[in-house]
């Protein structure tokens, strides 16, 4: 049986659509106590990247990298190359459609970024995702899901929304817009 990376990661969300988004080491080991399935790493190192991830991967958990964050590796498609080739990370995360394009064609699953500042950042966000072929998409910030809701009618990618969600309220609605899962750093909304 192939494994499918897209499905996997839906299911996961399915079960906890909450995801711990960590930032340190501390973080992460509150997030691997806490129900979460799905962990987003924003933040750290390419030195301590293998132990996070393997970690990650013995609490049965996935680790989604975020490439633009994370220091001591370049943000081209040899960075890409490198993760999917050097790491066993579940796949990455990142703002830019030319990493999208390239690790997608090396087969690795990858949830694109778009901050939502204004009607022409919706227009442009839309416009991407629509000619770009992320796995899943993630929206900023999360505690619009008015927005969730329009991209989650005119897409069939699955939507996340994160950045600014502190209770579980923001959570919830957030859900109810359309979102597939929500990610947040805020630990008392991990044990929902």
């Amino acid at each position: 049986m192939i494994y499918d990376a897209g499905n996997a990661f839906c299911k996961s969300l399915e079960c906890s659509p909450i995801i711990a988004a960590v930032f340190s080491s501390d973080d992460l080991q509150e997030a691997l106590l806490s129900p979460c399935e799905v962990i987003f790493l924003l933040g750290g190192n390419v030195c301590e990247l293998q132990e996070l991830v393997h970690r990650t991967h013995d609490q049965q958990k996935k680790m989604y990298v975020h490439l633009d964050l994370l220091t001591g590796l370049g943000k081209d498609q040899y960075a890409v190359q490198y993760l999917k080739d050097t790491f066993t990370v579940d796949g990455i995360i990142t703002t830019k459609s030319n990493i999208v394009k390239y690790a997608k064609d090396i087969g690795l699953f990858v949830i694109q970024r778009f901050f939502m500042l204004d009607s022409k950042a919706f227009d442009s966000a839309l416009k991407t995702v629509k000619n770009v072929d992320a796995d899943s998409i993630e929206i900023l910030p999360g505690i619009i899901p008015g927005i969730i809701a329009q991209i989650s009618r005119q897409t069939k990618i699955p939507v996340i929304g994160g950045g600014l969600i502190r209770t579980k309220k923001e959570a919830i609605e957030c859900l109810k817009a359309g979102g597939l899962g929500v990610s947040t750093s805020c630990k008392d909304i991990w044990h929902m």
